[in-house]
């Protein structure tokens, strides 16, 4: 899980200290929505510290998807948002995923996170697990607070294994997830721009060619460091290099004319690579080892 780093502000401490006292353990998704109203939501200061976000998880899907998925919607303390723009419906796609980046005002972002804790993105928050098999799961951050709910999107209402309260905190959480995931157009926010990543984290496995009438692509040579880098998990077979400095430039300029399926050379060896552009926490291949 992303690590939030920021410190709260001195002034709130005691407040939050007394507040804590006051409550009883524990977290409750049908904790009163009220509770936050007399201080201001909590979130760290720093420019890039991250305060909001929604991302996938897990699910039925390949490892190299799990390990390299971008987080739908990321925004920062000093108002930058990060999402994925717009894709194009054919296959193969192209290498690196459409990153854009917007601007919030800081009034934008602290509404967000008190809109947030009020949906319900509390520590500990109780959302349930529905009777539904191999779906992802849907992790909401707000502030200092976060949740992570099984299969948000794809259980059914009136699901038997969900309490009443359970689905009524579903629906919320809900809600606020779509505003999050449709900032992108709203009023206020500054039109998009291309996310240029500092430094990437190149996911690599060995090379299959294509059988039958799958589709081939043209070769290129790997510009970046030596493929496939540090094993990412025993038995996955995906390894995980960091292009950072000057490698940066040349494996984006490189990415920019491949798709998907470009079988990449490297030493003698064919290379299948899962492009992950990081963001500005992260700073290398450890930051997708977290709960995936």
């Amino acid at each position: 899980m992303t690590r939030l780093r920021g410190t709260l502000l001195a002034a709130a401490v005691p407040l939050l200290l007394i507040s804590a006292c006051a409550q009883p353990a524990g977290n409750s998704a049908a904790a009163s929505p009220n509770s936050r109203d007399s201080s201001p939501a909590a979130y760290p200061q720093g420019a890039d510290d991250l305060v909001l976000r929604v991302e996938s998880f897990g699910g039925f899907v390949p490892a190299e998807h799990n390990l390299g998925r971008i987080p739908a919607v990321s925004i920062y303390a000093g108002g930058r948002m990060i999402s994925e723009g717009p894709t194009t419906a054919i296959y193969p796609g192209p290498a690196l995923p459409n990153l854009q980046e917007q601007m919030l005002t800081p009034e934008m972002v602290q509404d967000l996170v008190k809109k947030g804790h009020d949906a319900g993105v509390r520590n500990g928050a109780d959302y349930g697990s529905p009777n539904i098999a191999d779906a992802p799961s849907t992790r909401v951050v707000a502030g200092d607070q976060s949740v992570s709910v099984v299969a948000l999107g794809e259980a059914q209402p009136a699901d038997p294994k969900l309490t009443a309260a359970q689905r009524t905190a579903r629906t919320k959480l809900a809600a606020f997830v779509k505003t999050l995931e449709s900032l992108s157009a709203a009023a206020g926010v500054a039109a998009p721009v291309a996310y240029v990543p500092a430094s990437i984290a190149t996911l690599a496995r060995a090379y299959v060619e294509p059988q039958g009438d799958q589709p081939k692509s043209p070769e290129m040579a790997w510009p970046g460091p030596k493929l496939p880098g540090t094993s990412m998990n025993p038995g996955l077979g995906i390894g995980c290099v960091d292009v950072t400095g000057a490698d940066t430039a040349k494996v984006l300029t490189s990415a920019k004319s491949a798709t998907t399926i470009t079988p990449w050379t490297d030493g003698g060896a064919k290379w299948s690579i899962t492009f992950r552009p990081l963001l500005p926490e992260e700073s290398s291949c450890a930051a997708l080892k977290g709960a995936r």
